[in-house]
């Protein structure tokens, strides 16, 4: 069955994480850029987090995966923040983006972690 596949979660965790770092680059520089920070600032703060276990992931790591997923929960956090406190219409649609994506990286890595057996996906 491919919901216990341990290959399948482990591409829903690598779409989530790419997709994730593509909404939060594009949303801090093109879509909606801060005005009372500079743009390098906010992109340090949050998309750096999201690269610490960037290397292990894509070695299939479950050490990193496990870690990918504690991670995610943090841009879960702020996209629900953001979704309910913001009245624009565009910020709430990258906040809930945002979440979604946040959602498949906690998901895929979890599982991931779950049905891998000691050899990695990716080589």
């Amino acid at each position: 069955m491919i919901f216990k596949s341990a290959t399948f979660y482990y591409w829903l965790a690598i779409v989530g994480f790419f997709s994730l770092f593509a909404l939060l680059m594009l949303w801090h520089t093109v879509l909606s850029p801060p005005i009372k920070f500079p743009v390098a600032l906010v992109l340090i703060i949050t998309v750096l987090p999201l690269l610490l276990p960037l290397r292990g992931l894509l070695h299939g790591k479950k050490r990193s995966c496990a870690w990918a997923a504690y991670i995610s929960m943090l841009y879960f956090m702020h996209g629900s923040i953001e979704t309910f406190a913001n009245q624009d219409a565009l910020e709430k649609l990258l906040a809930s983006l945002e979440i979604v994506f946040s959602l498949m990286l906690f998901i895929g890595s979890m599982f991931y972690v779950r049905f891998a057996s000691n050899t990695p996906v990716a080589k």
